[in-house]
């Protein structure tokens, strides 16, 4: 449960002139963020490979020291949450349909790329229970499967539940209350890079952990110094989207976030690696 928040200590960046950047900033104590910060995501579980979202792919990430896991959640039509990022099945299995109008008895039958299995969601937890998953709700029909699924499991304090609706996530909260972490809708997002200007009040659900977004949103830039120190001062984690290219990830590191999420499993622990910051180091 939310309990208060934690002094994480100083971060140094370095300004556009090389100046050095010292600021001192709050995080929640929920358990999921809970650990070395920034935070290696797998996007996923490393998209880049081909094969997304399945068992394998979590191994693959698993097995390079990721500790933080990204994916998505879909329930059936018989409330069976899974794990796959389309509401269609057609680019990952071959085959048409989505998956709100099949079973999981039907669902089960499917292989994406023509190997692997769909996986449940209380399976995933279950077969990886130090790992954290941060998982993307994908339609408001997988909300209380979801919900479900992360208390019949016992994941409360290793998962944080996304979307980039808000009200989408309204009902996430109103189901899971405030000891599930969440992140911040679209909406919510807008509204924290607009005061993050004028240094306006921004209340949130006590649930509310982190940031997570892309670099831009259309010609906007959301990740940037003034946003960072907003939500910073807020107790909000930043976690960006997904970055492949080892240039930006240092930059974003240098600006000073506090996760990055990525295909390229492989790409961003070499980054990591170099600036001594790998998880399992």
């Amino acid at each position: 449960m939310l309990t208060g928040i934690r002094i994480s200590g100083d971060r140094t960046a370095r300004s556009g002139d090389g100046a050095a950047l010292r600021t001192i900033f709050t995080v929640p104590t929920h358990p999921f963020l809970d650990a070395p910060q920034p935070l290696a995501f797998a996007h996923r579980g490393g998209a880049a490979t081909g094969d997304e979202n399945t068992a394998a792919a979590f191994e693959r990430a698993v097995k390079l020291g990721y500790r933080y896991v990204e994916t998505d959640v879909h329930a059936t039509a018989d409330g069976v949450p899974v794990v796959f990022h389309d509401e269609t099945l057609l680019r990952l299995t071959g085959v048409a349909g989505r998956i709100g109008s099949l079973t999981w008895a039907d669902l089960s039958t499917l292989r994406v790329g023509g190997a692997a299995a769909i996986p449940r969601l209380d399976e995933t937890l279950d077969a990886w229970p130090e790992i954290r998953f941060n998982i993307d709700v994908k339609a408001a029909a997988a909300a209380a499967p979801t919900v479900a699924a992360v208390r019949s499991t016992s994941a409360v304090p290793r998962v944080l539940l996304a979307s980039f609706s808000d009200a989408r996530l309204d009902a996430v909260r109103a189901l899971a209350g405030p000891d599930v972490a969440t992140s911040m809708g679209m909406r919510s997002v807008a509204a924290l890079r607009l005061t993050s200007w004028a240094r306006l009040p921004l209340r949130l659900h006590p649930s509310v952990v982190a940031v997570q977004i892309p670099v831009d949103y259309g010609r906007i830039r959301l990740v940037n110094r003034s946003l960072l120190r907003k939500a910073h001062a807020m107790g909000l984690a930043v976690h960006v989207w997904t970055i492949d290219e080892p240039a930006e990830i240092n930059r974003l590191l240098d600006l000073g976030v506090d996760g990055i999420m990525t295909d390229r499993i492989d790409v961003l622990r070499d980054v990591y690696l170099q600036r001594g910051l790998w998880p399992a180091t």
